[in-house]
């Protein structure tokens, strides 16, 4: 039986937020796999460059999914199952924009972000839905070389992570699901407030 068939979440369509150039390999990955997929960055010129280089990769390799391309954050991630960002590791920067899905995503939307320097249990814990909230980290500093790790904060839904597994093996990724060992600074600084 398939995940859909046991009611477990099954990622079906995908926002991409950041048409640079990690963002776009991710993007094209996704549709080649058959995901439905709306790549979205603020930069124009970026996502030109973008469907330009899809022309070129789906004459190369076909993809069986599809690419749209959105203009604002709201447009892209309307209709996601999962949004994944692609905006510096930065703690300000990761915190605006998981504000922003937060307040634009569905609430069944997962979200998901690369990083190798924050924690995941501070991000989720700054949203309204922190068991949906995951962080992914590859062997190397490109996500899209070798196993991902899916980094799992303390309130991360089980089923979620295993919703985020089955999807990165959908699109060619082999993961395993660890701890998040990041202190939290964010979560230890509102206990002690407390």
């Amino acid at each position: 039986m398939s995940a859909q068939e046991h009611g477990a979440f099954h990622v079906r369509s995908v926002a991409v937020i950041g048409a640079g150039s990690a963002g776009r390999a991710f993007a094209f990955r996704c549709a080649g796999a058959g995901v439905q997929v709306v790549l979205e960055d603020v930069m124009p010129s970026n996502l030109r460059r973008a469907q330009d280089e899809y022309v070129e990769f789906v004459a190369a390799v076909g993809a069986t999914g599809s690419l749209r391309y959105a203009g604002t954050v709201e447009d892209a991630v309307h209709d996601a199952d999962l949004v994944i960002d692609f905006v510096p590791d930065e703690l300000e920067s990761k915190l605006e924009i998981f504000s922003l899905l937060d307040r634009m995503a569905p609430p069944r939307t997962i979200l998901c972000t690369p990083t190798r320097a924050l924690s995941i249990t501070d991000l989720a814990s700054c949203t309204y839905r922190s068991g949906r909230c995951v962080a992914l980290r590859g062997a190397t500093a490109n996500l899209l070389e070798g196993e991902l790790e899916i980094v799992r904060s303390r309130f991360l839904q089980a089923s979620i992570a295993d919703a985020v597994s089955v999807f990165l093996l959908d699109i060619g990724f082999s993961s395993r699901i660890v701890e998040d060992t990041e202190e939290p600074m964010l979560v230890k600084n509102a206990n002690l407030r407390l």
